[in-house]
């Protein structure tokens, strides 16, 4: 028995508010169906947890579902659970308003800002799901019945300026939610939410891990025929479930086979290959999540292309939330695919609150440190299968070093460089700190554009000839981290292009050497200042070098001047970068510069000897990849002294 129909009106704030949810905020219409699911999975949730604790007298439990229901010929579509339900005051409590408190101060923000994306991040701070069913409705019915009594309720709005409210009687236990659909408006993204192909596409991408089945008729299939002996029998259409409830994250990992973990990675990942690495992890406490992340065993195309997607899927008790969720994995880690599943985000949450969320940024920190753990036991215990990793994700890997200095110590161990000490095989630099000389206190690295260059270097001379290992670093990113991270487990890095480098001392090899360093800058007083007076506009001085053996000369840079590759690649993105004046170091045993020094003590002022400077000069420059600043000039002057020697 139904009594009378008691009229409420929205506040007026209220009804701005909701205008605001049906018109302006959501883009997405198809979410609508995923908000009442998941509204019907909390209710399911309720009752179970209840009856579990023995408060819900005489609830059946033995076949919690959700069921959607098409009628054509009314065009509705409903959302019907066995849920917990509501009772009346409930029902106004939790239905029939909006956010009960600051409704005016959100309604002031949604009018400050200038974009629907700004306004649907404020939205998602309130509890305004159920009312995005009014998008693709023009009234929605909803009935109710709390689990543990007798009265029900119905709900009825047509979303504008009041809703309804009546007991009545007969209702089952839980709630049903009755959409009566708008007309199909592809240009307003109002799709046809009564053909079963859409309603199991909403449902798969949103809802399919929902740990509820979720039900509805198939179409055109009949059931079993229903009926005694005397009566007319009446087929009933067969029911599918829509969802496969599988949320392997949810379940222990002793209760997940390999085969699973790799069809699930290749659904979310459209790769063919199975994961080089999963990673399955369950936080309890304050913040409870369930995480599944997958190492990919090769590198997407698209893994350097600033338009590649990163991040991974993130869930809110089972349901889809969003794609790519960058606030969760970092730039360097993009290759990592898989799902976090959160218990305590709200459905609505936007990739901007989710950006400044002090809990998400701790489940960030969490999911880092666990993939560079997973990386670091596979390089512990399976040395070739890391090498296949690091030649896929190694220079990905490199970017973590300047761009998270929390991590850069782990990022340090993971690191696979090649070196001098082995052509072959990359070494790591716990493995060079072991092998480095006694007396070393530096790890000593050079930079450049291709191995080729690196190796051939003047700058390598004296290392290779003393026996001392140095990393050859040819990726561009290599330009940037080893010049901003300082130590590696008490050794400093240091370029063998910049500064001073006496080998000697270092080895403490030659308790001569410090005469013989003596009597050569004796030598050489004279031709020294004039060429750093001759060549003033190229460098800034030139010196006597301890780092060459077979070359005429050299240029380094200062401690703190910026490397030339890195120069380059300044220069290149449009950056345009003061010159930067280094030192030119001369071999005093080569016989060109032996040579040179003679014929400056006898004729001075010979003017060949600033072309033969130049050529020097041009000579250093070209030996280490750069750049002439004037070809057609070190050519000519090269081409003539040829010609003279000849």
């Amino acid at each position: 028995m139904a009594s009378s129909v008691e009229t409420l009106e929205f506040q007026a704030e209220t009804r701005q508010l909701l205008r605001l949810v049906i018109h302006s905020i959501y883009s997405n219409k198809d979410i609508f169906l995923r908000e009442l699911i998941s509204n019907a999975s909390d209710a399911l949730d309720k009752l179970r947890l209840e009856s579990l604790a023995g408060s819900t007298v005489g609830a059946d439990t033995s076949d919690l579902h959700i069921a959607l229901e098409v009628d054509r010929d009314a065009r509705t579509l409903t959302v019907r659970d066995n849920g917990i339900g509501m009772s009346r005051d409930e029902l106004v409590d939790l239905i029939g308003t909006i956010a009960k408190s600051g409704t005016a101060g959100l309604l002031e923000k949604i009018k400050e800002s200038q974009d629907a994306a700004a306004a649907q991040s404020l939205i998602g701070q309130f509890g305004v799901g159920f009312y995005s069913a009014f998008m693709v409705a023009d009234k929605v019915t909803l009935r109710t019945r709390r689990a543990g009594t007798d009265a029900g309720t119905r709900w009825e709005s047509d979303g504008e300026g009041t809703y309804e409210l009546q007991a009545v009687d007969g209702l089952p236990v839980g709630t049903s939610v009755t959409l009566h659909l708008k007309p199909v408006d592809g240009e307003d993204g109002v799709a046809d939410y009564l053909a079963g192909w859409k309603i199991r596409q909403i449902v798969k991408q949103y809802s399919d891990f929902i740990r509820w089945p979720i039900r509805m008729a198939a179409e055109g299939v009949q059931g079993v025929e229903e009926g005694g002996a005397g009566e007319e029998a009446a087929a009933e259409p067969a029911v599918e479930t829509l969802n496969s409830m599988k949320a392997l994250w949810a379940r222990p990992r002793s209760e997940v086979t390999e085969a699973e973990y790799t069809e699930f990675y290749q659904q979310i990942s459209h790769d063919w290959l199975a994961p080089a690495e999963t990673i399955h992890m369950r936080a309890e406490g304050t913040f409870e999540y369930e995480a599944l992340l997958f190492v990919p065993a090769q590198a997407p195309f698209d893994l350097f292309s600033r338009e590649t997607k990163r991040g991974v899927q993130l869930y809110v008790k089972r349901v889809f939330i969003m794609d790519d969720c960058e606030a969760l994995m970092p730039n360097y880690l993009r290759f990592v695919k898989g799902v976090v599943d959160a218990h305590d985000l709200s459905l609505n949450i936007s990739r901007e609150i989710l950006q400044h969320d002090r809990q998400i940024q701790a489940v960030r920190r969490r999911l880092v440190k666990k993939v560079l753990g997973a990386l670091r036991t596979v390089q512990t215990k399976d040395a070739e299968r890391y090498a296949k990793l690091w030649d896929q994700f190694g220079r990905a890997l490199k970017e973590g070093l300047v761009e998270d200095p929390d991590n850069s110590q782990a990022l340090l161990e993971l690191l696979s460089l090649p070196s001098t000490h082995d052509t072959e095989r990359p070494t790591t630099l716990r493995e060079y700190v072991e092998r480095m000389k006694e007396g070393q206190d530096a790890i000593y690295y050079l930079t450049g554009e291709t191995r080729a260059t690196v190796e051939n270097s003047p700058h390598m001379e004296a290392f290779t000839a003393k026996g001392y290992e140095v990393l050859v670093l040819s990726d561009p990113i290599d330009e940037i981290w080893a010049d901003r991270i300082p130590a590696f487990d008490g050794h400093r890095f240091r370029s063998i292009a910049k500064g001073q480098v006496d080998l000697d001392e270092a080895a403490d090899e030659d308790e001569g050497a410090e005469a013989e360093r003596t009597r050569r800058e004796q030598d050489f007083a004279e031709l020294l200042p004039w060429l750093t007076s001759a060549l003033s506009e190229q460098v800034k001085q030139v010196r006597l070098s301890s780092r060459l053996t077979t070359s005429a000369a050299c240029i380094v840079g200062d401690a703190d001047d910026i490397s030339p590759t890195l120069e380059k690649m300044f220069r290149a993105t449009g950056q345009e970068m003061p010159p930067v004046r280094r030192t030119l170091e001369l071999n005093p045993g080569h016989p060109l510069i032996t040579a040179l020094r003679t014929s400056h003590a006898t004729d001075p002022g010979n003017p060949a000897l600033t072309e033969i400077a130049e050529l020097v000069y041009g000579g250093a420059l070209l030996a280490e990849g750069g750049d002439l600043p004037d070809p057609a000039r070190f050519t000519r002057l090269l081409t003539t002294h040829l010609t003279r020697g000849l």
